[in-house]
């Protein structure tokens, strides 16, 4: 995968994150260093597997810590995260993985495969994605039982299909979905597209061009919790847990913060 330069804002962010990044760029570094010490040739780049709402965010970290460390830029796979969980417990190698729930995250931690404990870096909202413009006029999640929508669900294992259900137990509504998704991503590609009326997804998914975002009740709506985990036998343990401890880091944080992410 060739690298992507990294942005302006990415390199303003870089520049506020001060003396704790430049300390963990500095630890990064003689980790690098100590580690190519003990053998030739250079690490395979660091590959994190991260659910499929975390796209802008990550991508934005990656760029940073390639900024920080001088090294290639680790190379993120997006996908649902009981998708990515099922790939690492049937051997799919990476080096970090990032959960949109706690279950899945305990899905990998049972199978052993989880260096450490996975930490909490995120939190994440509810929303009804709708064409730009809302033109079936969804008002709420009673608006999701009419018969004239097309509504999009995430699968029951996919964490926003049980987000989503949980809200809609909470309302009282049931939905006649025509579609359980493995993904969020598939959500708004499909309404997006004008293949569905409106699908159940995360707040800051609606900030995707020709799609918007219609509230959930404060009332009915579900808390998303994201984990982050070192894997075992990541092939560049130090920069794994750079790309992690940036994350949390305060340079992390006001990634997630501008993505619209809640923080723990």
């Amino acid at each position: 995968m060739s690298a992507v330069p990294p942005s302006r804002g990415v390199r303003v962010a870089a520049r506020r994150a001060g003396a704790c990044v430049r300390g963990l760029a500095a630890r990064v570094a003689a980790s690098a260093l100590a580690a190519a010490c003990g053998r030739s040739g250079a690490p395979a780049p660091v590959r994190v597997f991260a659910a499929a709402s975390l796209v802008p965010p990550f991508e934005a970290v990656a760029d940073a810590l390639a900024v920080f460390t001088n090294r290639e830029r680790p190379q993120l796979s997006f996908g649902g995260s009981a998708q990515l969980a099922l790939q690492l417990r049937e051997g799919a190698p990476a080096c970090v993985f990032a959960s949109a729930d706690p279950a899945n995250m305990q899905k990998v931690v049972a199978a052993g495969l989880v260096a450490g404990v996975p930490a909490v870096f995120a939190r994440n909202r509810l929303a009804i994605v709708v064409r730009a413009g809302n033109p079936k006029a969804v008002r709420g999640l009673a608006d999701l039982a009419r018969k004239d929508l097309v509504v999009l669900l995430g699968a029951a294992d996919v964490p926003i299909g049980a987000y989503a259900r949980q809200a809609l137990g909470k309302a009282g509504v049931a939905v006649a979905a025509v579609g359980e998704e493995t993904s969020v991503r598939a959500i708004v590609s499909k309404v997006q597209a004008g293949e569905a009326a409106a699908g159940i997804v995360y707040r800051t998914d609606c900030r995707t061009d020709g799609v918007e975002g219609v509230a959930v009740a404060a009332a009915h709506d579900v808390v998303a919790e994201y984990q982050v985990a070192v894997l075992k036998g990541a092939s560049d343990p130090a920069q794994a847990a750079a790309f992690v401890e940036l994350l949390r880091s305060e340079a992390g944080r006001r990634i997630l913060r501008q993505h619209g992410f809640e923080l723990p």
